[in-house]
């Protein structure tokens, strides 16, 4: 069997550096496009970041934890065997959200999110937004801090602390959550089929300036967000066994 090639990568503190330098000694280190398998030590900050710049390479990517968190990450432990505990790793297929951004100055952006995309108000004014599914009105006028739509890996992060649902991963489902709402009071939010496409339009925008983020790229002064499922792209996360990405939603769900 041939041994697999890795593209090792690390966050900047100093634990992950050390670590960087132990495993390269051991392991050696390809660049990323010439790698099997990209392997990043850092946090869930750090995962997210190898995902956006490498995740075209359609490369798989086994992350160990050497941050503050690292719910996508892996346990890192020096005195394993790196090899076999990627060999006997778990596939967990994710696929992006895709944001198309309109901003006041008649901008056009795009960007991907693998936790979730977020609308926000920029000043002490709330924002007023309507959300459209599928072309179709469903909330005329949200009056909130934000809203946001989280995949079901990125369910656990900013989506809960939000009281979105924690989302099981399969399901093919994506949290649609607002952020303090004022108005509806009651509405608490949805959950959606991974394929319905999402429409933010920002109300009296000059008045009320908001903000959309997909993961960490901010676009400031939007007018108008669309969201939906990536089709075209994916990434696969490796997990070890007795702990993979599944078990972690889970666990997540009935912790207390």
């Amino acid at each position: 069997m041939t041994t697999p090639r890795l593209a090792l990568l690390a966050s900047p503190v100093d634990d992950a550096q050390a670590a960087l330098a132990g495993l390269i000694k051991r392991h050696g280190s390809w660049a990323p496009q010439d790698a099997d398998v990209i392997v990043p030590l850092g946090g869930d900050g750090f995962m997210l970041q190898t995902l956006h710049r490498f995740g075209v390479l359609n490369k798989p990517v086994y992350g160990m934890k050497l941050g503050t968190i690292g719910f996508l990450m892996n346990q890192y432990r020096a005195e394993d065997d790196l090899l076999a505990r990627i060999e006997a790793a778990e596939p967990a297929v994710l696929h992006p959200l895709e944001m198309l951004v309109q901003t006041e100055s008649g901008a056009s952006v795009s960007s991907l999110a693998y936790n979730e995309v977020s609308l926000l108000r920029q000043t002490r004014q709330a924002a007023h937004i309507c959300i459209e599914l599928n072309g179709e009105v469903r909330l005329d006028e949200l009056i909130c801090d934000g809203v946001m739509l989280a995949t079901p890996a990125g369910s656990t992060a900013y989506n809960f602390s939000a009281h979105g649902p924690i989302l099981p991963l399969g399901a093919n489902v994506m949290a649609l959550t607002p952020i303090a709402p004022f108005r509806p009071r009651r509405w608490r939010g949805a959950v959606l089929k991974s394929g319905t496409e999402v429409r933010f339009r920002v109300q009296d925008p000059h008045k009320r300036p908001t903000s959309a983020t997909a993961d960490s790229h901010e676009v400031r002064d939007v007018t108008e967000v669309l969201v939906r499922e990536s089709l075209d792209r994916s990434v696969t996360l490796l997990f070890d066994p007795e702990h993979n990405l599944e078990e972690r939603i889970l666990i997540e769900q009935f912790a207390v």
